[in-house]
């Protein structure tokens, strides 16, 4: 009986290449192609990056916010950076789920992210300032989103869309609030 020569599904992929998620061994076939999961890892990186930075931002502000607002916006930036660090673990393990290393440290994040940090000022910054940051950080969190989400749309990954599109209904959300503060 002759040995059945084994399949090769990698000519009908895109091919993976390597990109700023680093890929694990194993292999993935999970209907999208390694190439659709490089980009949309690389993409997700991204919005995690995106994600730990304002949620950092949002609990510095937390602990530090004074002045006649401090009550309302103390109890605010609680359940949002709440909500954000359950979030986190859900980008990250999608990341995983998609076969790639999620970023983790202070310096990959500040690489990544979009947003960027104002370390030295939280003791200058008033409270309508720590607002108008988080508005824009929310609103740079939702442009990371959107670019990640149409790849992954066109990908056929529907639980990466289903991910972002419930931050981006989040996120929106926060920007929403904390804009309505600043009128």
């Amino acid at each position: 009986m002759a040995k059945s020569k084994p399949s090769s599904k990698s000519s009908t992929k895109r091919s993976e290449k390597p990109s700023k998620a680093s890929a694990t061994t194993t292999t993935i076939d999970i209907g999208i192609s390694g190439g659709d999961r490089a980009e949309i890892a690389d993409g997700l990186s991204h919005v995690l990056a995106d994600a730990y930075t304002l949620y950092l931002k949002t609990h510095n502000f937390h602990w530090n916010v004074t002045g006649p607002m401090f009550n309302a916006l103390h109890t605010m930036f609680e359940t949002q950076y709440t909500e954000q660090w359950t979030a986190l673990d859900e980008i990250a393990e999608r990341i995983r789920a998609l076969g790639f290393n999620a970023p983790g440290s202070y310096t990959e994040f500040a690489q990544l992210s979009s947003i960027k940090e104002t370390p030295g000022q939280t003791g200058t910054l008033a409270w309508h300032d720590m607002v108008q940051q988080l508005v824009s950080g929310n609103e740079a969190f939702c442009r990371s989103a959107r670019k990640v989400l149409k790849a992954a749309d066109s990908a056929g990954d529907d639980p990466s869309v289903d991910l972002l599109t419930t931050r981006l209904q989040t996120h929106e959300k926060y920007a929403w609030m904390l804009r309505s503060l600043l009128e």
